[in-house]
């Protein structure tokens, strides 16, 4: 009797999720693993997982990443594969006339990634790309363009220009729901009703007597923020998100959805977190906020991030409780959303005795 065939060796691109092309996650399969059914399912599922290592929105992006590379390679008659350091350091110098160092050092991180994936690690730390790095560092780096935090006065105006219809009461539950809660757009939209309600569930809600529980699986692992009641309903982010849910009759699966064209019924189709950053723009330009200047240079100073930095900015309490709200790994990360909020808070001039 014969034996099973083995399968053939496989290239790691090969095992991508959507072929070549698609390098958001890899799986290598060993060729010395026999044929069965049991074991392609099996290989099925590890894939599956392996496409949920990245943040789907940090997926999308490395594989940009990688596909502008491997465009650059095949311009100039070169290979993105096997790892070449002297190849990437050419590639870095070549952005640095069009691109932040910022963009560059996160093109970097996604070629690591793609690398590591496909089996053959990049040495970031070779002298042909740590040197270039540190060359475009000193030479083109700009102190980082932060978006405008949206302040409390500045959110009472946007929300005020919301309409009074179905579409507008999901609107200001989002704006206010962010903006206390400090969550992210890809947060905001993730949010189901209940506890594994659906499979793209980024966490869930619970509506109690002092305020709104969210439970979150967000950048940095597993985390519960607490969204107290408002001073008035107006405001209230827990009474905006009652008043949404009730009239939109949500009581399972998504919580924010799209609503039909003639705004009197919600569908069951969760919204995307491009509609955060629109909606954001879109209330900051009705109400008027921010600098006298064309309006689509002010409107390019705001976000989604501008309702976690409004929060940080504006929270007067101690420094680790918006740590612990925002989600951040670190103070050092929290105090960057801080906009202005402790300028000359202490004078240490003064304290030194001038």
């Amino acid at each position: 009797m014969n034996k099973s065939p083995l399968k053939p060796p496989s290239r790691a691109a090969d095992l991508l999720p959507g072929g070549e092309g698609d390098d958001s996650a890899t799986l290598p399969v060993s060729a010395a693993l026999p044929v069965s059914a049991a074991l392609d399912r099996l290989t099925e599922t590890a894939r599956d997982y392996a496409r949920g290592a990245l943040a789907p929105n940090t997926a999308r992006a490395y594989a940009r990443d990688w596909a502008d590379f491997a465009r650059w390679c095949r311009r100039r008659g070169a290979s993105p594969l096997p790892p070449s350091p002297e190849l990437v350091g050419l590639y870095l110098a070549d952005l640095a006339a069009s691109l932040s160092v910022a963009s560059i050092e996160r093109r970097l991180s996604g070629l690591g990634w793609t690398y590591t994936q496909r089996g053959q690690p990049l040495d970031r730390a070779n002298r042909h790309i740590a040197t270039v790095l540190a060359g475009i560092r000193r030479k083109h780096a700009r102190p980082p363009k932060q978006k405008e935090a949206i302040l409390p006065g500045d959110l009472i105006e946007m929300i005020a220009t919301l309409p009074h219809d179905l579409r507008g009461l999901r609107d200001r539950a989002i704006l206010l729901i962010g903006f206390a809660g400090g969550l992210r757009r890809s947060e905001i939209v993730s949010l189901d009703h209940g506890r594994e309600d659906t499979l793209d569930q980024g966490g869930w809600i619970q509506i109690l007597p002092e305020g709104l529980l969210v439970t979150l699986n967000g950048k940095t692992g597993w985390r519960e923020v607490e969204i107290a009641r408002g001073s008035s309903d107006q405001t209230c982010p827990v009474h905006a998100l009652e008043q949404w849910l009730h009239y939109a009759r949500i009581g399972f699966g998504p919580v924010f959805v799209a609503v039909t064209r003639d705004g009197l019924k919600a569908t069951s189709n969760r919204l995307s977190d491009k509609h955060i950053a629109r909606l954001v723009k879109q209330t900051v330009r009705d109400a008027g906020i921010g600098p006298d200047a064309p309006e689509a240079e002010r409107l390019a100073r705001y976000s989604g991030h501008s309702l976690r930095a409004g929060l940080a900015s504006s929270a007067e309490v101690d420094e680790r409780h918006i740590q612990k709200q925002l989600g951040h790994a670190s103070a050092e990360m929290t105090r960057r959303y801080q906009r202005r909020r402790d300028r000359f808070r202490v004078n240490l001039t003064k304290a030194a005795g001038l």
